[in-house]
């Protein structure tokens, strides 16, 4: 569990991020550096993108699976790893 401890301060230590959010399969956040209320609306928004994604990456392919998701905005990024 060190690891991910350290990775998390790694990646929260890059100029820009505003917060790492680290959720099950079912979508459950189980670490996060964000606050209670922006993680749970966070979490249930990107795990409907999710499943919305890997269907239509499915959908075209069935053999395929969705691995990362890049959201970009005017403003902000969000960038998905899946496992």
């Amino acid at each position: 569990m060190a690891d991910v401890e350290e990775t998390l301060k790694r990646i929260q230590s890059q100029k820009g991020v505003q917060g790492v959010i680290i959720v099950n399969s079912e979508g459950i956040p189980i670490k996060t550096t964000l606050d209670n209320t922006s993680t749970v609306q966070y979490a249930g928004l990107i795990q409907q993108l999710v499943l919305m994604a890997r269907s239509t990456v499915r959908e075209l392919d069935p053999q395929n699976d969705l691995t990362f998701l890049r959201v970009r905005s005017k403003k902000n990024e969000i960038m998905i790893y899946l496992t």
